[in-house]
């Protein structure tokens, strides 16, 4: 019974985004690719519901401090302009996050972002985490952002657990979160959403 429940759960994160892809870009390209955040500092979690079902499909975690960088584990979005290491993006401008949210967001799958601005040290302490913690299982996308979460002053209160959606509810519970939606309509998973799309 947990063989087939689990590889369901592992085939939902797939479509939704979360599936080992193991690139890992020079050191050279990720300087290259830095993109250097303006305004406070911010941490934002992107999670992907399924617009049918209402459960999670994926975990994210987006760090704004000196510059800007998203946290995918084990997420299947990559692209030849956007460096990454560890299941870190690098270069993530705005016009890449808004490519990285209309990737996700299909006819299946809607995108989730729950911002928060933070002091420069939490954004330090999350930048650290994320850069440190390396490349992430299938399926243990939110295990591995709640795991970073709870280790953030601030954020502590998390508990780390496998559950986008879960995950989601107890952030939206912390004071001072601003919570968003984004949908589309596309057909297909999010490499289908990569296709074509440029900064």
């Amino acid at each position: 019974m947990i063989k087939p429940l689990l590889a369901s759960l592992m085939c939902a994160a797939f479509l939704a985004g979360c599936a080992e892809k193991g690139k890992e870009s020079p050191q050279a390209q990720i300087e290259a690719g830095i993109h250097t955040h303006q305004g406070p500092p911010k941490l934002t979690l992107i999670t992907m519901i399924n617009n049918r079902t209402g459960a999670g499909g994926h975990s994210a975690l987006l760090v704004q401090g000196q510059q800007s960088v998203i946290f995918d584990p084990a997420g299947s979005f990559e692209h030849e302009k956007i460096p990454e290491r560890g299941d870190v993006l690098y270069g993530m401008s705005p016009n890449w996050i808004q490519i990285y949210k209309s990737a996700h967001a299909r006819s299946d799958f809607h995108v989730v972002s729950q911002e928060f601005v933070v002091t420069p040290a939490q954004a330090a302490r999350a930048m650290q985490l994320v850069r440190s913690n390396g490349a992430v299982p299938s399926a243990f996308c939110a295990n591995a952002t709640s795991g970073i979460l709870k280790q953030i002053p601030g954020f502590q209160s998390i508990q780390q657990g496998f559950y986008p959606l879960k995950l989601m509810e107890q952030v939206e519970r912390l004071p001072g979160v601003k919570t968003s939606r984004y949908y589309e309509d596309d057909q297909g998973n999010v490499r289908d959403g990569v296709k074509g799309l440029s900064d």
